[in-house]
């Protein structure tokens, strides 16, 4: 006979997570919203970091002074400013302290696991220099990993590091000044140069982080990314599962990917340069199923695609707003791979683009709001001097719709024949052309902008 205990525990285990649940409402948001994690119990998902012994790590820092025993002899709440020199890692911190190395201190972490475990709250950490990591992702070796709130992270020189700053389920800390670079590796073996998980309201300013693999904030709602270079990486910027982020004042270039923004909400980015994501996946803002954006003032050059959009926006009821922005010498200023509504283009500088937007599967954009942007290849006048062309700005389709369809075909969008087909179809086409957008107030002289 089977036994109906587990059947019954199963039930009463559901009765009383329904229980819970019904007990507070504010849990959970109204339907089509995230759930808001900022004010949620800090509960470790993740193992605990395990430190590598000093003894197992690199016999170059086995005779250096250990940096953990001026920590454990610093009295909580003080302030430890090491002598210049070089430090044997690693180092635990669970107490509050300001550590400040003046930029003449260098911890070595030997080359194996992680070289700092930061795991308090309200510490500043300044003026160190980090390096030796391990090279392990099934432990994501880093130089600093970060499990604390309310801490101030500046001025640090990390590098040689798989990962190099790890904020894990850490909020309201300030990353400030620092310079981050990755272990020599191939670009998809390196680690994240700045990776936030879970961690709400921090605020990253004036980084540097070059020659890592990403930056990445997942599941983190609330950040602020003022003033950081990222350069020479996968992505720039990628953020998956979160909301109400702010970018301004970013130079992101040489990157395959400038800004990814997947199963996002309520993201706005102003003020930003983002340049010279090439190669064959090269963007420099894509949209991946993300809603509620903002994009202001951005400059976006010199791109094999400006923005690439992929079923955004997502929500329904919601906007991709694009105000003010220069997009200029992309290959495709903007690609849509879906025919969605819901974009607002106004006051937009389009100039220099090989193609102004690309649709695919035959869609076009004309549903979109197209309005008060210069396009350097607009073809009307301007008779009253009133800065508004005469005419409505009307994007066609002609024989590039090829290379738009047919992704092969895309080597060849620019070569000679392709552009002599181009022309007779304009001259007198074959078919009629379908027409992509219409801009019914196009502006006729290309706005000033002042330098961001």
């Amino acid at each position: 006979m089977v036994s109906v205990a587990p059947l019954l525990l199963f039930v009463w285990m559901g009765v009383a997570l329904a229980a819970s649940l019904d007990d507070d409402d504010s849990a959970v948001e109204t339907a089509g919203h995230s759930v808001d994690l900022s004010t949620a119990p800090r509960v470790d998902v993740n193992a605990p970091t395990q430190l590598v012994p000093l003894y197992e790590r690199d016999k170059r820092i086995h005779g250096l002074p250990p940096f953990q025993a001026l920590v454990d002899a610093a009295p909580e709440g003080s302030t430890l400013r090491p002598k210049p020199g070089l430090y044997a890692g690693p180092v635990h911190l669970t107490k509050k302290l300001t550590i400040d190395g003046g930029g003449q201190a260098t911890i070595d972490g030997g080359d194996k696991g992680t070289v700092f475990v930061l795991e308090t709250n309200g510490v500043v950490l300044r003026g160190i220099h980090l390096t030796g990591s391990g090279s392990s992702h099934d432990t994501d070796d880093a130089c600093l990993n970060v499990r604390g709130h309310n801490n101030n992270i500046e001025n640090l020189v990390i590098d040689n590091c798989l990962f190099g700053i790890d904020l894990k389920q850490s909020n309201n800390n300030i990353v400030r000044g620092n310079n981050i670079r990755s272990k020599v590796a191939e670009l998809g073996a390196r680690g994240d140069g700045l990776r936030l998980w879970y961690s709400m309201k921090n605020r990253i300013e004036g980084n540097t982080v070059v020659d890592s693999r990403d930056m990445v904030v997942w599941y983190s709602s609330g950040n602020y990314f003022l003033n950081n270079q990222g350069a020479h990486s996968r992505y720039s910027i990628h953020f998956m599962f979160a909301n109400d982020n702010v970018l301004e004042g970013n130079r992101f270039y040489d990157n395959s990917v400038g800004v990814y923004l997947m199963y996002t909400e309520n993201t706005t980015m102003r003020n930003n340069v983002i340049s010279h994501s090439n190669g064959s996946t090269g963007m420099g803002i894509g949209f991946k199923e993300a809603s509620s954006t903002l994009l202001e003032n951005n400059e976006i050059i010199y791109n094999a695609v400006g923005l690439s959009a992929d079923l955004s926006p997502f929500q329904p009821d919601t906007k991709i707003i694009l105000k003010n922005n220069r997009i200029a010498y992309n290959g495709i200023a903007i690609s849509f791979n879906s025919g969605l509504e819901g974009y607002d283009v106004t006051g937009n500088t389009f100039e220099g683009n090989i193609t102004n937007m690309a649709v695919a599967a035959g869609g076009n954009a004309r549903s979109n709001l197209w309005h008060g942007n210069y396009w350097d290849d607009y073809e009307g006048f301007d008779r009253n001097n009133d800065g508004v062309g005469d005419t409505p700005y009307e994007l066609y389709d002609y024989a590039d719709r090829i290379w738009m369809e047919i992704p092969y075909a895309r080597f060849f969008k620019n070569a000679p024949l392709m552009e002599a087909i181009d022309f007779l179809e304009k001259l007198a086409p074959f078919s009629s052309p379908d027409l992509m957008l219409r801009d019914d107030a196009p502006l006729f002289h290309k706005p000033v902008r002042a330098r961001t």
